[in-house]
């Protein structure tokens, strides 16, 4: 009995660290590193290629917000630089933007000329991992002589009948 209890509450303790590992949030990706978000320098389809992005990650987004905004928009409105369709728009200058779903998400900047001259940045985002998963817990072990294995005095007996012709 003392067995089953531990095994039991090893079992639960495991799967409560599981499931606050996934509640703890996930990395947050500073746009452009030490650069930021800005249209000189970076080259953001390399600095997204490097990173790996899953649903609970943030992005931060800092700029100079006189010069530059972060405008989220639609595939089609990423290709031609065209922001006057918003799916959402920042303006703080320094934004953290939450993966809410997976998929492929668009940002842009806003300004005139500045997505053309590649201040964009297009991220496929995974969904959320459920972290390492736990080993599974043993059993006991038992010895070979604990298997209940047939004698031949216990073996079944059975009795042959005349062959049909």
């Amino acid at each position: 009995m003392p067995w089953i209890n531990s095994k039991l509450f090893f079992t639960s303790l495991i799967i409560t660290v599981a499931l606050i590992g996934v509640g703890v949030g996930g990395t947050v990706h500073k746009v452009g590193d030490s650069s930021g978000w800005t249209m000189m320098g970076v080259d953001y389809q390399a600095w997204a290629s490097s990173r790996t992005f899953q649903v609970g990650d943030s992005l931060v987004f800092e700029y100079n917000n006189e010069f530059h905004d972060v405008t989220e928009v639609i595939p089609h409105d990423f290709e031609l630089c065209y922001s006057s369709n918003p799916l959402a728009r920042y303006q703080t200058g320094s934004d953290t933007v939450t993966l809410t779903k997976p998929g492929f998400q668009n940002f842009i900047c806003g300004v005139p000329g500045h997505c053309d001259i590649g201040q964009k940045l297009h991220i496929l985002v995974f969904p959320a991992s459920l972290g390492p998963v736990a080993a599974p817990v043993p059993g006991p072990v038992r010895s070979p002589s604990s298997y209940m294995s047939p004698s031949p005095t216990n073996a079944p007996q059975y009795q042959m009948g005349p062959s049909p012709i």
